[in-house]
């Protein structure tokens, strides 16, 4: 009987490394990013083509009497989930931003950035991860030239996010590009 035993929790053993090593990893959640994107370089920029439903992208929001006084249009810039670096298509408005408060038509003009951040995570996680969205816009307007006496941030975290879903999580993970009146 004793020999039984020993061979059936060798077999057993021997049935349970088979199965363990044979399993798939666990699959990587969407919420996991798995690379961050990239920093803006100096270098040629392309637009990113990413849908504000994107559940990988955030967009800058630039408010509508910047718009309209730069004579821009909406952009299409995006942040990846969980992330506070500019990818290269984030660039071109930002650029207009910039040049339009350093010598168009709202030059001398004060400009305010405020962060968000889709309600998953904890309260503080958000906040900061929203300010430093906030920051990083800060330095590329700064890095263009915009005087730093003329940009303020703040975060709002999580506390505005209305997304119940992936498209909707998106639209709350933004910064706001607000004129100082």
């Amino acid at each position: 009987m004793m020999i039984s035993r020993v061979a059936s929790l060798t077999l057993l053993s021997a049935l349970v490394t088979v199965i363990g090593c044979s399993s798939k990893p666990p699959a990587q959640t969407p919420d996991v990013v798995a690379e961050p994107a990239p920093v803006v370089s100096e270098g040629p920029v392309t637009p990113a083509h990413v849908s504000p439903d994107s559940p990988t992208a955030t967009a800058v929001q630039i408010d509508d009497a910047i718009l309209k006084a730069c004579g821009m249009a909406a952009p299409q810039a995006y942040f990846a989930f969980d992330s506070a670096d500019l990818r290269p298509g984030d660039a071109k408005p930002l650029e207009e931003v910039a040049q339009c408060f350093i010598s168009g038509p709202l030059a001398g003009r004060s400009l305010r950035l405020v962060g968000h951040a889709d309600p998953r995570g904890e309260a503080e996680y958000n906040m900061v991860l929203a300010q430093s969205r906030a920051d990083r816009v800060g330095a590329f307007l700064q890095s263009r030239g915009l005087d730093a006496s003329r940009i303020s941030s703040s975060s709002r975290g999580a506390m505005d996010a209305t997304g119940t879903d992936e498209a909707s999580w998106a639209r709350d993970r933004r910064v706001d590009l607000m004129l100082v009146q």
